[in-house]
């Protein structure tokens, strides 16, 4: 009887210690959060977009240096066709234009539409839509919360803090490819 005593209780402290690091494990403190990263600094010479991965890269000398998380058109998916269509443009197109009194915190200009553009929305009897740009949240969430779900209207928007980043290394006329 002692062995199968023994044997009992060691049953019975084994579940208890599995218990104990289970309940360990469920509630372990959360990982802290990584560190910023330093601010970039110089000039960007290429911006890529990917709208499956709701990424943006910024490249110097071939060298990719940061990607952000962005949020696109209300409709994402496939190529702007038309204004109001919330799709964001897909293409090559360059940075043509800086505007800091924006409705939204800062934002960089992009070529589009372009001349193919126009001639099929002419063709169509429709306006291919403009004023396309990258830029931060509404002026109205002074810098208190990021949308992350699609909702410009074609647009790419990144955080604020990200906007302001992007907005002093990206130089008028950086190439800018957005991909599907």
């Amino acid at each position: 009887m002692t062995a199968l005593r023994r044997l009992f209780q060691a049953i019975l402290i084994l579940t208890a210690l599995a218990i104990g690091a289970l309940a360990l494990y469920r509630y372990r403190l959360p990982e802290p959060a990584p560190a910023p990263l330093p601010p970039l600094s110089g000039q960007i010479d290429r911006i890529l977009i990917e709208k499956s991965a709701r990424r943006l890269t910024v490249y110097r000398d071939g060298a990719a240096l940061r990607t952000y998380t962005v949020a696109l058109g209300f409709a994402p998916e496939g190529d702007k066709e038309r204004q109001g269509d919330g799709k964001t443009p897909e293409g090559l197109f360059r940075i043509d234009r800086r505007n800091a009194n924006s409705r939204f915190h800062l934002s960089l200009g992009i070529d589009y539409p372009q001349r193919e553009d126009v001639i099929r929305a002419s063709a169509g009897g429709y306006a291919p839509g403009g004023d396309i740009f990258i830029h931060g949240q509404p002026n109205a969430f002074f810098g208190k919360a990021t949308l992350r779900h699609d909702w410009t209207a074609g647009c790419i928007a990144v955080a604020d803090a990200e906007i302001e980043e992007l907005w002093r290394i990206t130089p008028i006329g950086t190439p800018v490819d957005i991909r599907p």
